[in-house]
């Protein structure tokens, strides 16, 4: 028997092998186009969320509320726009940049409160506390500003630590300008002992540090941050990674200990004159190299010090 294939049967094989490597050819260059539609739509969110954060100004303005800047009781820092918390000479500095109103700010503040509250009370760290508005300037309403301005008024009464925690915890949606009533805010203000008094509800409604939360928005947009929350150790960003490592409770505080490691906690209260000022890399101006730029929707987990899917930060726009 002949070992050679009849012609017909061969320019048939022929046929259906130069189909199949047609179809395979139309295949490759479909996922192409897919995955370059991708990397197109991803670049042209980038561009947007860019050129948002670049123009931020537009809508957050200049001060427009009159008066002289009058910094709270107990601000610290350039321009005293600084809320510290905790020890004076904590041998750690944990700055951040916040918008009552941002909702990955919250996420954030819900997630980690516990441990930096722990690591606070424990001298190991102190907080720096910057406060912004950018979701009033992009979304509109004014609740990021009279929010701010009830943070600083509760700060005149020592307690803007535990009213900084009752607003992150009541936030309303982001769209929701809750916050731009002062009756809420004093109303939260309640959940505070001893915060609701007649200088406090006088503070809150007449805006008494208005022009401050506004030289405080422009020192954030002026700074070069991209977004909220900003997030700096002693100077380097932590939010939403360090070294490649995702924040969470249990990240933040061995990255804190280690960056401690040899040193004494710190015990001066933060109005104590006679502390020693935090050293120049954990100071509140330092660079914003590395900070958050991306915007999104994740949500840490619940408090405490187990792992926390971190949230992307807010960009200036919001989230």
């Amino acid at each position: 028997m002949s070992d050679k294939i009849p012609e017909g049967n061969r320019s048939a094989r022929e046929r259906l092998a130069r189909q199949r490597e047609q179809e395979k050819g139309r295949e490759k260059r479909r996922r192409t186009l897919i995955v370059a539609s991708a990397v197109v739509g991803v670049l042209a969110l980038a561009a947007v969320v860019g050129l948002i954060a670049a123009n931020v100004s537009k809508d957050g303005g200049e001060d427009t509320a009159s008066g002289p800047a009058i910094a709270p009781s107990g601000a610290s820092g350039e321009d005293a726009l600084t809320l510290p918390v905790g020890a004076a000479d904590a041998p750690s500095t944990l700055t951040i940049w916040e918008d009552f109103r941002c909702p990955v700010c919250a996420q954030f503040e819900n997630a980690l409160r516990d441990t930096v509250s722990e690591l606070v009370n424990d001298g190991q760290v102190r907080v720096e506390y910057h406060l912004a508005t950018i979701i009033d300037g992009n979304l509109g309403g004014s609740g990021s500003l009279r929010a701010a301005n009830a943070a600083a008024c509760a700060q005149d009464a020592g307690k803007f630590a535990p009213y900084h925690d009752v607003l992150f915890s009541n936030q309303p949606p982001e769209p929701d300008d809750a916050y731009g009533k002062n009756s809420r805010l004093i109303e939260l203000a309640g959940k505070v002992q001893g915060l609701d008094t007649p200088e406090f509800r006088s503070c809150v409604e007449d805006g008494d540090h208005d022009s401050w939360v506004k030289k405080s928005d422009t020192a954030f947009r002026k700074g070069g941050f991209q977004g909220t929350p900003t997030v700096l150790l002693n100077g380097e960003s932590v939010f939403p990674s360090k070294d490649g490592e995702q924040i969470s409770p249990v990240a933040l505080k061995k990255w804190i200990l280690a960056a401690n490691k040899g040193k004494k906690p710190g015990t001066a209260a933060p109005s104590d004159p006679d502390a020693p000022a935090p050293s120049s890399a954990a100071s509140s101006s330092a660079s914003p190299e590395g900070s958050a730029t991306a915007d999104g929707s994740a949500t840490p987990s619940p408090q405490g010090d187990g792992p926390a899917d971190p949230a992307a930060p807010s960009s200036a726009a919001g989230s």
